[in-house]
Order: structure tokens, then sequence, then C-alpha cells
């Protein structure tokens, strides 16, 4: 049995850009590869910690909304960690187990609340994070980069074979 064979819904898609800052508020640099650190999110990140939000996701499809309205953005720019393409993330429920390379996540959190309205919407008067930014918690970890498959899988089979 491979992997891939309780993939199941929605998929796959790609992961595009993987991306870390070391503090908060700031846009996030795209990395060759960052590793997923089960329980804690991505190694060397300001959110990071053993919380629900210590992963960030957005698809590429978001980003191009705010290119459309004249912005010059681009992944790591809304301070997501992981820019995906082919998987809307943001209509998965809360709940959903992901397949990130070889890593698995779980939706914990769809969207936030934006306190303090960042450059992105003072500029455009609009931001897609608050909206269509999805949070993960890490259930198993491992290396990530651009290229990797993403995927929803099956919740009752999601860690089968974890040592």
């Amino acid at each position: 049995m491979t992997q891939h064979d309780h993939e199941s819904g929605p998929g796959p898609g790609a992961v595009v850009s993987v991306n870390v800052a070391a503090t908060k508020g700031v846009r996030k640099q795209p990395r060759p590869e960052i590793r997923l650190v089960e329980g804690l999110g991505v190694e060397g990140d300001g959110h990071g910690g053993p919380w629900h939000r210590q992963v960030s996701l957005l698809a590429r499809e978001s980003i191009e909304t705010m290119r459309a309205k004249g912005l010059d953005v681009g992944p790591g720019d809304f301070a997501e960690n992981v820019t995906t393409e082919g998987l809307a993330v943001a209509e998965l429920p809360v709940g959903t187990r992901l397949r990130l390379g070889g890593c698995l996540v779980e939706l914990t959190q769809i969207g936030k609340v934006c306190h303090d309205h960042c450059a992105i919407y003072r500029a455009a008067g609009d931001c897609v994070m608050p909206r269509e930014g999805v949070f993960a918690r890490v259930l198993r970890g491992g290396a990530l980069r651009a290229g990797d498959p993403v995927a929803v899988v099956d919740p009752e089979v999601a860690l089968e074979g974890r040592s």
C-alpha cells in the first residue's frame, strides 16, 4: 500500500512556495525547503509553537485575486508558510487532513481576525488572508519543498504507518 492509497476528495494540488520569517508581523521569505515539526509548526518561524495555528497556508489563486487589483504581491507576502495551487484550501472544513509532501497537517482554522490592517489592506482596501488563509497543526513533520504534492487524506487512515 502506498502513502497515496487513501487520498480522497479534492486534490491533488501542489506546493508553490515554502516561506519563513523569524518574527511575527512581517512578510515571510521563500526558502528552497522548510521543516515542519510535529506539534510545533515550521522550524525557525515566529508563529511556531504548541497552539492551533502552527502552519499557515494560502492558495496561489488567492494571491492572484490581489494581483488583479493591481498589487505587486507573491508567495510569502501574506505571511503564509505554504503557498499552494490547484486545491481550494479555504473551502475545506476545519478538521480536514492534508498531506503536504510527506508531512501531515490538520486544518484548525479558516481565516482570521485582522486587528490591525496590514500594508496590503491599506494599499488595496482588501486582503485575502483574513478570509482565505488556512491554519493547521502539524501531525507528522518532515521536509517540505516547492513542487511537493498537496492532497486531502482520509482521516481514518491518515496516521497509518506512523512510527
